[in-house]
């Protein structure tokens, strides 16, 4: 697809570009899709070798509450004889 580009091509396709975003939007577009880059990077890095997130998991499930929490709302209907 993008073996058949000339230098023409990018040319027309960074004017059209810097047309959409225009040129004082462009350094801040381009600093965040960097930034989304390398923690998407670091993220996938982390999965590949078992990441330190790995660990954690199992330990935050286990110090969950097993038992429900008690019932603290009152159960009686506006107008009805219960007080």
């Amino acid at each position: 697809m993008f073996a058949n580009m000339s230098g023409w091509h990018l040319l027309i396709i960074l004017a059209v570009i810097l047309l959409l975003f225009g040129a004082t939007r462009l350094p801040a577009l381009s600093r965040s899709l960097g930034q989304s880059v390398r923690i998407f990077k670091s993220e996938t890095k982390d999965l590949r070798s078992g990441g330190p997130d790995a660990d954690e998991a199992p330990a935050t499930l286990a110090e969950a509450p097993s038992s429900p929490a008690p019932e603290s709302r009152a159960t009686s209907r506006p107008g009805s004889a219960e007080v």
